[in-house]
């Protein structure tokens, strides 16, 4: 018998190799399930916060987990509760497994689990059942073959995606963004103890609330754990104590327009990563939606802001109320949309009069009713200024002036500034005309933005970018630096509005024809900011000015970008400045070429002031312009002659009293004309 034993021992052996061979190749042949299932598209800003994301098919949240970016007291719990020996085992721990085995035989029923997360992974990947042999055979083949082809961290990181937490809910982010409002970077031991209870609780698919069985679940968790040796008595103490979340967080819907802008573009990509911050962002969304209080159900609001030194947007709001069905139409993102831009295309035509040499800021010209061929401008009050200094006419934001600038300037010359700004130009009649300069053409949000960049960085075309990594590709100037500080400086003397801080911030208000859209654009040292607010359907919005509905948006946001604005910085060393008199003859006056003065032919009349007219009072008087008549004139204020033995016809009259005047000019055959006035 004793020379057997040799042979048996050989023989036991060969059978346990060839066992060992066969279980090697049941492992090794083993078809495992797709290990790339879909998870949800994730828009990040700059810090990599979360800003928006998708579900996947189903309508499932399944956002990608790693063990780096989960609390790591809650993955110490997880291993302690789930499979303490995880990190020791190949995938089945068969003293779990025999200990598990041993007490369903004497009990007659299930008294603890032996699966382990490797075995839970197999399950989750495949949907096998958790109580039929077969399915804890397959889950016990695919967790064999799973710990040989993945690291323990890879197989950690299935888990913390795939793992159920209720509802619609998969993965341990989805589960912390939902229950709450956080990542899962950072969590309390209570809500670590929840989301480890939660995928085994039997209602864990209740959508709504968090199940009561979690509750109870919690306390096994932190009780288990405790007897681990992971949390102190006092941890747990004051874990139970802590309440249990009541129902669901929305998930982050920030800067929603333009997360769908960034998915369209790049459909293949799970992570875009944005110019945006998303503190900031959600600042902005919040003061959108107070902007609207009170307005009307059918006003939207969109605003951009970005830093015009790095071409960055870092703030977009594309309306308000984004998903809602209502009239407000949150759908459409109206920092896109076309519209009319009212006065804020001004500041260009200005900057571009003083290249050419047409104009400086001391500049005197006429506001007084003028026509070019059919075309009549009309200040927006109806009203008429005589003569005052260009910086005035933009800060007053005269029509009359801008477009006799527009029309020296040149229509075509004015869009290829605007195209080379970068604004993608839609005309109505497919070619410039001189009402572009009042908001005759079609721009967007983003466009005008991006054009007050360029005067904010000295004239230098930029383009506004929202996705990481992207570069500004326009290098060329509009205006000169000496044009686009002229500029600055006379946008930042505008008067704020009524509350707003006495800040010196450049910008201008625009309100469209027929009150449809209200804007107000402005920049400092270092960023840009547009306001627009209308009806995104283009419907007039009656009573709506830009200077009272969008330019108090436009300083709130400013307010909450930083609490000091950067100043606009010095002026360039070319820049001339001189005061009216000490001007060129040619710059000291500027009159157009062809436009011409309304009044009627025939006898002599007062061109200008028209009867009935507002006027601001003027340091030097009234400007008087007579058309047609005999010299010398004769005029007369109230009855009472002021000036005799005229032979001009432009005549600026020594009259600055507030109120009501009667203005009369008699020529030298007898014939006179009369208005009456108001000055303001």
């Amino acid at each position: 018998m004793r020379r057997l034993w040799p042979f048996l021992l050989v023989a036991l052996l060969l059978i346990g190799a060839g066992a060992r061979d066969v279980v090697d190749r049941w492992i090794v042949t083993t078809e495992l399930p797709p290990l790339l299932v879909d998870t949800s598209v994730e828009v990040r800003d700059r810090n990599g916060q979360l800003l928006r994301a998708y579900t996947v098919d189903g309508g499932i949240w399944r956002l990608g987990a790693r063990p780096d970016q989960v609390d790591l007291t809650y993955l110490e719990m997880l291993v302690a509760y789930e499979d303490k020996r995880f990190f020791e085992h190949s995938g089945v721990d068969s003293r779990a497994m025999i200990r598990a085995m041993w007490q369903a035989l004497i009990s007659g029923r299930v008294v603890s689990g032996g699966s382990t997360l490797t075995m839970q992974v197999a399950r989750l990947m495949e949907d096998s059942g958790t109580g039929r042999w077969a399915g804890k055979l397959r889950q016990i083949r695919v967790a064999l073959a799973l710990e040989r082809r993945l690291s323990k961290a890879e197989i950690l990181s299935l888990y913390l995606t795939h793992a159920p937490f209720g509802g619609n809910l998969e993965g341990i982010r989805a589960a912390s963004l939902a229950w709450f409002a956080k990542e899962p970077t950072r969590l309390t031991p209570a809500q670590s103890a929840l989301l480890v209870a939660l995928p085994q609780s039997p209602n864990s698919r209740r959508p709504d609330r968090f199940p009561t069985a979690a509750t109870a679940g919690r306390t096994r968790v932190l009780n288990r754990v405790f007897s681990a040796g992971v949390l102190r008595e006092e941890d747990v103490v004051a874990a139970q104590s802590e309440p249990v979340p009541n129902h669901r967080q929305r998930f982050p819907t920030h800067a929603a327009h333009l997360a769908d802008r960034a998915l369209a573009s790049r459909p293949e990509a799970l992570d875009h990563a944005l110019t945006l911050d998303r503190d900031l962002q959600q600042s902005i969304e919040n003061i959108a939606e107070r902007a609207l209080l009170g307005l009307g159900e059918r006003l939207s609001i969109a605003m951009v802001v970005a830093d015009h030194q790095t071409s960055e947007i870092l703030a977009s709001v594309g309306s308000a109320g984004y998903g809602q069905q209502d009239h407000r139409q949150g759908f459409v993102d109206m920092t896109q949309a076309r519209r009319s831009p009212g006065s804020t295309l001004k500041p260009l035509v200005y900057g571009l009069a003083f290249d050419q040499g047409l104009a400086h800021p001391e500049t005197m010209i006429d506001d007084a009713p003028i026509r070019f061929g059919t075309y009549a401008p009309q200040n927006f009050d109806g009203g008429f200024r005589g003569a005052l200094r260009v910086s005035e006419a933009l800060q007053y934001s005269l029509n009359i002036p801008v477009v006799l600038l527009t029309e020296e300037v040149g229509p075509a010359n004015l869009m290829a500034a605007m195209r080379k700004a970068g604004a993608d130009l839609k005309l109505p009649g497919g070619a410039p005309g001189l009402a572009m300069a009042l908001g005759g053409v079609g721009v967007t949000l983003e466009e005008l933005v991006q054009l007050y960049a360029m005067i904010a960085r000295g004239g230098a075309a930029t383009e506004l970018h929202w996705r990481v990594g992207e570069k500004n590709i326009l290098n060329q100037s509009v205006i000169s630096r000496s044009s686009a500080w002229h500029l600055g400086h006379i946008l930042s003397g505008i008067t704020p509005p009524p509350g707003a801080p006495a800040n010196r911030l450049a910008y201008k208000t625009g309100t469209s024809y027929g009150h449809r859209d209200t804007w107000a654009i402005g920049f400092d040292g270092r960023h840009v900011a547009g306001v627009w607010i209308g009806r995104p359907d283009g419907t007039p919005v009656p009573g709506a000015f830009g200077a009272a509905v969008a330019a108090p948006v436009l300083f709130d946001v400013f307010e909450r970008v930083k609490p000091d604005l950067d100043p606009l910085g010095p002026p360039p060393p070319e820049t001339i400045l001189l005061s009216n008199a000490q001007l060129p003859e040619p710059l000291r006056k500027f009159r157009g070429r062809d436009a011409v003065f309304q009044t009627p032919s025939g006898d002599m009349s007062v061109a200008f002031p028209p009867d009935g007219a507002r006027l601001v009072r003027q340091a030097g008087g009234v400007f008087v312009k007579v058309r047609n008549g005999r010299k010398p004139f004769t005029v007369m204020a109230n009855g009472v002659p002021l000036m005799t033995g005229l032979r001009r016809q432009e005549i600026q009259l020594p009259l600055d009293e507030l109120g009501a005047s009667t203005i009369t000019v008699i020529d030298a055959t007898g014939r006179s004309d009369r208005v009456r006035v108001w000055i303001e």
